[in-house]
């Protein structure tokens, strides 16, 4: 399945552009290399309403702000490296007064996931010995 990829403001005017003098929808998708069913529904929705800007698409709203997303990560890296999430939550929790519910916890997994902090276990080894290197 092909990756979606949203069109710029700068590349929808141009198409606009394009279609007021008067060249088809074919031809701008062509030459683009763009599905001929974007710029049809590009042209439609300015034909309708004259904007071609993206709308304000609705969802849930984050419970975190990007700076308590920020201080998670911090804590995470610099502060304590070996909290858990458990932890981090509780931190985040009693600095700031957000209240993140206890199953949203997995909040906190993909907050440190976006910064490129994911849980890991330091793997113990058993120390070779002399032979057991020089035999390797």
């Amino acid at each position: 399945m092909a990756q979606r990829k949203h069109l710029d403001d700068f590349l929808r005017g141009g198409i606009i552009g394009q279609l007021e003098c008067g060249r088809t929808q074919l031809e701008v998708s062509e030459e683009l290399g763009i599905a001929q069913s974007v710029i049809s529904r590009l042209w439609q929705r300015f034909q309708d309403d004259g904007n071609v800007s993206r709308c304000y698409s609705t969802g849930r709203p984050r419970v975190t702000t990007p700076n308590e997303d920020r201080y998670l990560a911090v804590t995470a890296k610099k502060k304590n490296r070996r909290s858990t999430a458990s932890d981090l939550y509780r931190q985040l929790s009693s600095a700031t007064g957000t209240t993140v519910s206890r199953k949203s916890e997995h909040l906190v997994y993909k907050r440190l996931g976006h910064v490129g902090l994911y849980p890991r276990r330091p793997v113990r080894c058993v120390p070779l010995t002399a032979t057991r290197g020089r035999l390797r």
